[in-house]
């Protein structure tokens, strides 16, 4: 373990933006190189359907339509499945390896003893494969410590250059497939399926390209529809959710409208929305959610809301890291407060949890096993010591700090007292896993 910390402290460049800026040259060499895609030239988005599944299995998140045609039918399962009691919520963010953070979260919380039953589950990129999970309960917590405590993960990032210049992504997706496969199992499909009959939700969102809008994706309902085909495509819409435009390959799902087949390209569900609670739309509609009064809204940030603070050199790497890392932290931060304005209008209680500013995260794309393996303790520790949760308000209001923590053992849990600042009395045990 103490070789993993030493590690921590070497400087990193923010995950995604060494990698970003290879592909930006990239793009200047490879013309009009790429992969050839299935499909009429004209379709009408909006009527795809997918074949052999009902409609309802996804909507847009930012059609009225959509919204208000599931809106009481999906309300009323909810409730049903919260059996009188107030309806759990649990939000994944996006994050890459950051989802550490949150697998060891929720296993931490399954061993003190007071994890819920969730309602509502909901997961974004890293967030969407944490979030089947979560939703099938604490039996799955062995797999999710193992798929996110480093093993499982150190062999993601497969560069391949040429790729990038004359097909469609930096990295090869052939080991993110496996990492998917290796956990949607039947037995899991067959545990999703019998939780979601109750009436619980487990959404997931990605991007569709072509038309430059979130879905979200009813996972409980395509393991409801049983076979190898409903395993294919709850396969497909994960692995479409943490796909990083450019950085791993987009999934192409096939789709038909009007007799016509053809693919759309869905990336990273990060692109449009770094994490949500309910549909975009539904955040500014009028219409009523009484049964999400009183309910309990817990948010799991996969990341921070800020970076330390560093005088940015006059030079395009600097400048490129520093903005990107500007525009992703402004993303997650606006979707926390479209959350917790949601959740104020309908009474819900709302409780926050991110990795600390100081905590020498390496980075969406640092997969380094003995990493993994801290970060992944530390969300444990942190629900363990009943520190693992903050008020929205104070996790949005902290002050970026000056410097990363140069041993994560020693890093403020974000619930505790001094949020984000130095606290050695705090500390986590040297060997937390095998």
């Amino acid at each position: 373990m103490a070789h993993g910390i030493a590690d921590c402290n070497r400087p990193r460049p923010h995950g995604l933006l060494l990698p970003g800026i290879l592909l930006l040259s990239c793009v200047l060499l490879s013309g009009c190189a790429g992969v050839p895609r299935r499909g009429a030239p004209a379709v009408d988005y909006a009527n795809a359907t997918l074949p052999g599944f009902p409609p309802d299995i996804r909507w847009s998140a930012q059609t009225r339509r959509d919204f208000d045609g599931r809106r009481a039918r999906l309300l009323r399962q909810v409730q049903a499945a919260a059996r009188g009691g107030p309806i759990n919520v649990l939000v994944l963010s996006g994050g890459g390896a950051g989802g550490a953070f949150g697998a060891g979260a929720l296993a931490g919380w399954s061993r003190s003893g007071t994890r819920p039953e969730f309602q509502i589950v909901t997961g974004v990129s890293a967030g969407a494969l944490i979030a089947p999970l979560a939703f099938a309960g604490q039996d799955w917590d062995p797999e999710l410590t193992e798929a996110f405590s480093g093993g499982q993960t150190q062999h993601l990032m497969h560069a391949r250059w040429a790729g990038a210049i004359f097909g469609a992504s930096v990295y090869r997706g052939e080991p993110l497939a496996q990492l998917v496969d290796r956990y949607v199992t039947d037995d899991l499909l067959t545990a999703i399926a019998r939780e979601a009959e109750k009436g619980r939700l487990l959404l997931v969102a990605t991007t569709d390209l072509d038309t430059e809008q979130t879905v979200i994706w009813n996972l409980g309902l395509i393991a409801q529809q049983g076979g190898a085909k409903s395993r294919r495509l709850f396969r497909d819409v994960l692995i479409a959710s943490v796909s990083v435009p450019g950085i791993f390959p987009p999934m192409m799902i096939r789709v038909e409208q009007a007799g016509e087949d053809f693919e759309e390209m869905h990336v990273d569900g990060s692109a449009t929305a770094s994490m949500f609670f309910i549909p975009d739309i539904a955040a500014i509609l009028p219409d009523p959610l009484e049964p999400l009064h009183g309910g309990h809204l817990y948010v799991l940030v996969n990341g921070g809301f800020r970076t330390p603070e560093a005088t940015t050199r006059n030079q395009t790497v600097s400048i490129v890291r520093r903005s990107a890392g500007a525009t992703l932290q402004g993303g997650t931060r606006a979707a926390l407060e479209l959350a917790y304005s949601v959740a104020q209008r309908h009474q819900m209680s709302v409780a926050v949890s991110e990795i600390p500013d100081a905590y020498p995260f390496g980075g969406t794309l640092d997969f380094d096993p003995s990493r993994m393996r801290a970060l992944f303790s530390f969300g444990e520790h942190c629900a363990l010591v009943g520190q693992l949760w903050t008020d929205p308000i104070d996790a949005l209001d902290q002050q970026p700090v000056r410097a990363l923590s140069q041993r994560p053992h020693t890093v403020q849990c974000p619930g505790a007292e001094g949020h984000g600042q130095y606290a050695e009395q705090v500390s986590l045990p040297r060997s937390p896993l095998p």
